[in-house]
């Protein structure tokens, strides 16, 4: 069988239940948002008890296997708890920058949150499958974190082997150039989860995802 691996162009989204009114609104935001062509989702709730947190990544497993996307199933990933992610048998684990490197058994991939070029190349030589990098863009989600441009994209990927998704601030407008940068996806809370319509968000990022020539991409990759 097959390895698993990161999707591409990715299209990750990170979860915030504040933005949705809670765990039953954000069940049905991502399940939304993946038929919107969110093709990853990273559950990230680090004020949730581990056995709240464990049975909301439940209702999201069965959510998503339901409602999977078009062309393939979207990824479960667990932020910062490597026991949930083994309990609940979660395709990832998602380790903050500052979290130690863990790698529970039964859990595929795992990946890292990196804010500069030195933490990309640790991430990697540690085992981490992929790695989010930024933020890029000023965001709401990080304020006063200085927002370090697509050349950390560009950094990074010329550093690392595996895939680079970025992350901050991300719209679909911006998507071409963090693309054209290197990324090998996007990851995004509140321009799904603070939208009107979570599936009409997820399905403008995902176009402009698609509309990146590969070849664009791979010569980004190249330089």
């Amino acid at each position: 069988m097959a390895a698993l691996v990161l999707p591409r162009p990715c299209l990750m989204l990170v979860t915030d239940r504040t933005l949705v009114g809670g765990g039953d609104g954000l069940v049905e935001a991502v399940a939304a948002a993946v038929e919107g062509g969110v093709n990853a989702v990273q559950l990230r709730e680090k004020d949730l008890a581990p056995t709240d947190l464990a049975r909301l990544a439940v209702r999201l497993h069965k959510a998503l296997r339901v409602r999977g996307t078009i062309g393939g199933r979207a990824l479960l990933i667990v932020n910062g708890n490597a026991d949930v992610a083994r309990e609940v048998a979660a395709d990832g684990l998602h380790l903050p920058a500052d979290a130690p490197f863990a790698r529970p058994a039964g859990v595929a991939l795992v990946g890292r949150s990196v804010h500069s070029v030195e933490a990309a190349v640790k991430a990697e030589r540690e085992g981490a499958a992929y790695v989010i990098a930024g933020p890029i863009y000023e965001t709401r989600s990080h304020r006063g974190a200085a927002a370090e441009g697509v050349r950390l994209i560009s950094a990074v990927v010329g550093a690392v082997s595996v895939p680079v998704v970025a992350i901050g601030g991300i719209t679909a407008a911006r998507v071409p150039d963090v693309l054209s940068a290197g990324a090998g996806g996007v990851a995004v809370i509140s321009a799904v989860l603070g939208a009107k319509s979570p599936i009409a968000a997820a399905c403008a990022l995902r176009e402009a995802l698609d509309a990146v020539p590969l070849r664009a991409r791979r010569a980004a990759v190249e330089r």
